[in-house]
């Protein structure tokens, strides 16, 4: 006897070319955000717990849907999903005959894309979590011919990151061997799941794109191209649209570039060296690649034209690989609005202020500079008219956000002490907030997310390590190296603190804080009990923590 059981959620969808997307016959804006499939210091194997955490985060951001990049995801993705309240784009392919790198999917894609593509729908169909499917990313097919080696390496990506000549776009009336092969693909996911619509995240948004000529896309996906967007409803009458891929802006958790109103758009182009001595990105939502734009140009766009469904922003969190802008000694990305280790960054807030009912007031940066230095100081908040800024209890006066700026911003003298942002509603101070100037490092603060695993051998419990000053307040400079040992049926699984630069071991009991914080993950042995974490570096008080294992 075979035994098949599967979860069952029922829900209704719809997209609308003039309105956007509803879901449950409630109109829902697509809150996204693209995912790759590491999770950091665990590496690429799955966790379930770790993934859960990951959600988890973005829920509270107000993240409402997923785009799984640039491959079919773990079951456990959707299983997640599934529970926790997610809408998943779910996608097969990130190139089809024509190949990006030599030893990428395209060798195989002729042989086995039928088999790939049957196994992917069949498997995943069932999770009501899932409402779109994508049959390619950025796939070279939408200009020119398919053969496979029509162009080298170095002219492919020119093509995909910097336009093509228009005779490589496809002719009115024609039904190019790209086209043709667009419409195989998406009928061959009808034929097993016809309940759902079918794109692809596309960075040509011509018309004459050979995917968007072959008419076989339910949903008009552009990756990028905030420019073009306006124009979709003209460009393609009666299609309903989505932002398959935005921003890739770039930031480095806890790193201040400023003037805070200077554009970084780095590199200038991808194929040329970039360096700059930091090896940091600006989280002031002022650096981006030049594909790219920053998080509140895509937020207001999305306000003002309500044909767009939505959007997934690229990334939700950082990844190992690809660390545009830079080279080594760069390992892991800047695109996330959280970073490596889970800790967010100050963008984060950002979202949580527009995407969520949940009372917001972010301050940033920190108060640790030189006397008389130039600092911009950015508020996000929401629930408020409007919110005032104290340096040692003088007011630099009251800002507000509006339409064009969806943050709050001065621009201030700094010295030692406090200061402070009170936000008002009516008249009314609603909420505050103050940073204090951190003494010299201290002591030791430990924060885990779970104090009670249980006796799997798999639950983890992830555990933030804070470098602190004597009163507790965070020391955002301080790099101090903790060491780390477990006393109980556990071990440590891994070590982070997500920086893109650290060539430290993922696996190991010591870590370097970085701008402060670093991460410490304990997994359990199988067995009941308590665990002891302690925390120890030079000069500074040590700190425990007890989880019970049950």
């Amino acid at each position: 006897m075979d035994t098949y059981t599967t979860p069952v959620g029922i829900r209704t969808f719809q997209f609308d070319a003039r309105q956007g997307f509803s879901l449950n016959g409630e109109h829902l804006q697509i809150r996204g955000v693209c995912l790759h499939h590491d999770q950091g210091c665990l590496g690429a194997a799955i966790h379930t717990r770790a993934i859960e955490r990951q959600l988890e985060i973005l829920k509270e951001m107000g993240c409402n849907a997923i785009r799984c990049s640039h491959n079919p995801p773990s079951p456990e993705l959707l299983d997640l999903c599934d529970q926790m309240g997610f809408i998943v784009m779910d996608e097969a392919f990130d190139m089809w005959r024509k190949k990006k790198t030599a030893h990428d999917y395209a060798r195989y894609f002729p042989e086995w894309h039928e088999r790939d593509l049957h196994d992917f729908v069949l498997r995943d169909r069932n999770h009501p979590s899932i409402f779109m499917w994508s049959i390619g990313n950025e796939v070279l097919e939408q200009w020119g011919d398919a053969k496979a080696d029509t162009l080298s390496l170095e002219e492919a990506n020119l093509i995909l990151n910097f336009g093509h000549d228009a005779d490589q776009l496809s002719k009115e009336g024609e039904m190019s061997v790209n086209s043709l092969l667009t419409k195989k693909l998406a009928d061959f996911v009808r034929g097993l799941d016809p309940t759902r619509p079918i794109t692809a995240g596309c960075n040509e948004p011509n018309p004459a794109n050979h995917l968007f000529r072959s008419g076989a896309l339910d949903i008009i996906g552009y990756n990028y191209h905030n420019p073009d967007i306006p124009a979709v409803p003209n460009n393609f009458p009666g299609k309903p649209f989505i932002i398959t891929e935005s921003n890739s802006a770039l930031m480095t958790r806890g790193y201040y570039r400023m003037p805070s109103d200077h554009m970084f758009i780095w590199p200038d182009r991808w194929d040329k060296p970039f360096s700059d001595s930091t090896f940091s990105c600006s989280s002031y939502d002022n650096c981006h690649v030049p594909w790219g734009n920053t998080h509140e140009e895509t937020l207001k766009l999305m306000r003002k034209y309500p044909f767009i469904s939505g959007q997934f922003i690229w990334t939700g969190f950082d990844y190992i690989g690809e660390p545009t802008p830079f080279g080594w000694p760069a390992r892991s990305s800047y695109f996330g609005i959280v970073d490596l280790a889970g800790f967010p960054k100050d963008v984060y807030y950002l979202y949580q202020s527009e995407w969520t009912d949940q009372p917001v007031l972010h301050l940033f940066p920190h108060w640790n500079w030189t006397p008389g230095e130039t600092i911009d100081m950015w508020c996000y908040y929401n629930q408020a008219d409007e919110v005032e800024l104290f340096i040692n209890g003088k007011s630099q006066g009251a800002k507000r956000k509006d339409d064009e700026k969806l943050h709050a911003s001065w621009r201030v003298a700094f010295e030692s002490g406090t200061v402070k942002v009170i936000a008002r509603k009516d008249g009314k101070a609603v909420r505050e907030q103050e940073i204090r100037t951190a003494g010299e490092p201290a002591q030791i603060r430990l924060t885990a997310d779970r104090d009670t695993l249980e006796s799997d051998g798999k639950d983890i419990s992830f555990v933030t390590v804070e470098i602190v000053d004597k009163d507790g307040n965070l020391c955002p400079n301080a790099d101090n190296l903790v060491h780390f040992d477990v006393d109980g049926m556990a071990f440590i699984a891994g070590v982070d603190n997500g920086s893109p630069i650290s060539l430290e071991r993922f696996k190991d009991n010591k870590r370097k804080a970085f701008y402060g914080k670093c991460l410490v993950v304990v997994q359990n042995e199988g067995k009941p009990g308590t665990v002891k974490l302690r925390a120890t570096s030079a000069n500074l008080k040590d700190a425990e923590i007890n989880i019970a294992i049950k």
